[in-house]
């Protein structure tokens, strides 16, 4: 029997698809729910009105956004924060800044990778005797 502590609460419990133990899957089951009830009477709500209308923190709130749980299309204020800089996002995990940084950087990172590889010459790969074969 796999056993685990709950990161939310701590107490011990089995370990299950949710990795919460059942107080405090009951308790998100709740929040979640408050939160749909809120949004289906306040349309026009932005994030920070539902937490602190509701009283759930604004990470459990972008929690349910992003597994899809509740959907922020007909919520035309409803935004999120990237998980880089904070920015209020609609979609992904970071906005565009911080994607375009990421992207840059990993350029960067394989230009500066590249000349440490030793260049092959010809003749030299995997598949040199079917190379010479042909000539």
């Amino acid at each position: 029997m796999n056993l685990d502590n709950c990161p939310r609460c701590g107490r011990l419990y089995v370990k299950n698809i949710m990795e919460l133990c059942q107080p405090c899957i009951k308790d998100l089951e709740h929040q979640y729910e408050t939160c749909v009830n809120y949004l289906r009477e306040n349309r026009g709500t932005n994030i920070q009105e539902l937490s602190d209308a509701t009283e759930i923190p604004i990470k459990e709130i972008t929690r349910f956004i992003r597994e899809g749980r509740i959907s922020i299309a007909n919520a035309p204020n409803m935004m999120y924060p990237c998980e880089v800089c904070g920015t209020l996002i609609r979609e992904g995990h970071m906005c565009d800044s911080c994607r375009s940084r990421l992207r840059k950087d990993l350029t960067n990172a394989v230009k500066e990778a590249a000349p440490a590889e030793p260049s092959k010459k010809s003749g030299e790969g995997a598949y040199r005797a079917v190379d010479k074969m042909r000539e």
